[in-house]
């Protein structure tokens, strides 16, 4: 009965219309002022996403309370797909000494080496893996607005608790331009704009941040441009996390900054912790200093691959164009490891230098 009701009801909202007659049609089609079709784009319009309902959904304010955030190293199999155990290992590391989110597929983590496939599976995984325990967040910027809006549905709807956004590199934007690219994604959910000259070759000055910053969705900055940036944005209430490893400790504790975006904290996560957590601490930070230093004499990620590798807790390979340190930097990270103590450092197989032919480089995968 309930359906022949609901059925009437449908028959009397519809309006019954008899067939209309060709020649009308195309009489008016010929008489009709020709108009330009509207451009099919509908603001702020997204695809449905289960995350909004039923998996892991966050809020920005969530976000904008973690103060170590790692970004996890990516590691492969010796025919460079992904060595899932491997990878959960590092990640399950992080969460046992206190990291309380993880960038997938950043930088450090090799999104830029990954398919859009793998990228989002990556995110998947730790998402249900670890979702539970540590806030992911899910590296789906890129210099196309357009990949930039599907890959952060896709990371939304499967779990992803927040997204980290950078902005067009190479194919660079007017300011205006940089506002309208962020504000196409800022809809979706928490939001991080990762701020990064040195990779970008564009600054976001903020006057754009102070422009996006009106989207709730804003969950911070991760800035790199330095400390006296980073305090013009937390003297305006903007949340901002420090990329620079050896400026953190400065940065959390004397200008504002929530906490760190880091990749030494692969590498030591429980002193890094302690960094961001109890305190200023010169002499911790000054300890730190030297292995922070050897990290980026060449460009992340290269450091750190070569230094988990020598740790033994992923596999000697490497995804070119990245390729290892070469020997005497390798012995090097052997002395910061036994000054620091091995007992600081991830895994626990003792550290060795490896031989050059101990290196696989993978170039198709």
């Amino acid at each position: 009965m309930a359906i022949l009701k609901s059925y009437g009801v449908c028959l009397r909202e519809s309006s019954f219309q008899f067939p209309r007659s060709h020649r009308i049609d195309n009489y008016k089609r010929r008489n009709a002022k020709w108009r330009s079709p509207q451009a099919a784009v509908i603001p702020d319009f997204h695809l449905p996403m289960r995350s909004f309902e039923v998996k892991n959904r966050t809020s920005a304010e969530d976000i904008k309370a973690l103060r170590l955030i790692t970004a996890i190293k990516t590691p492969y199999l010796p025919d460079g797909r992904f060595d899932l155990e491997a990878y959960d290992d590092l990640v399950n590391m992080q969460i046992e000494n206190g990291a309380e989110g993880v960038i997938v597929g950043g930088t450090t983590g090799e999104g830029q080496l990954m398919s859009w496939d793998e990228h989002i599976m990556l995110i998947g995984h730790t998402v249900n893996c670890f979702g539970g325990s540590v806030k992911v967040i899910g590296n789906t910027g890129s210099n196309s607005t357009r990949e930039a809006i599907h890959a952060t549905e896709q990371g939304f709807a499967v779990g992803m608790h927040a997204a980290l956004h950078i902005n067009p590199y190479y194919g660079k934007t007017s300011l205006e331009g940089l506002v309208s690219h962020f504000n196409s994604v800022l809809p979706m959910g928490p939001t991080i704009i990762y701020n990064v000259p040195s990779r970008t070759g564009q600054d976001i000055p903020p006057r754009v941040v102070n422009t996006v910053a009106q989207s709730p969705n804003l969950a911070g900055i991760k800035e790199c441009v330095g400390n006296d940036r980073i305090e013009q944005y937390t003297g305006n209430g903007i949340v901002v996390w420090s990329g620079n490893d050896d400026q953190c400790h400065d940065a959390r504790w004397s200008h504002g900054a929530t906490g760190v975006i880091s990749v030494t904290s692969n590498l030591v996560p429980g002193l890094m912790h302690e960094l961001m957590f109890n305190g200023k601490n010169a002499s911790l930070n000054t300890k730190l200093l030297p292995l922070i230093q050897w990290l980026f004499e060449e460009p992340n990620p290269i450091g750190l691959n070569t230094a988990l590798a020598q740790l033994g807790v992923v596999r000697p390979v490497f995804r070119l164009p990245y390729v290892p340190l070469p020997p005497e930097k390798r012995v090097k990270f052997v002395k910061l490891v036994n000054e620091i103590g091995r007992e600081n450092f991830v895994g626990e197989r003792d550290v060795q230098v490896l031989d050059d032919d101990d290196f696989i480089l993978v170039g198709r995968y």
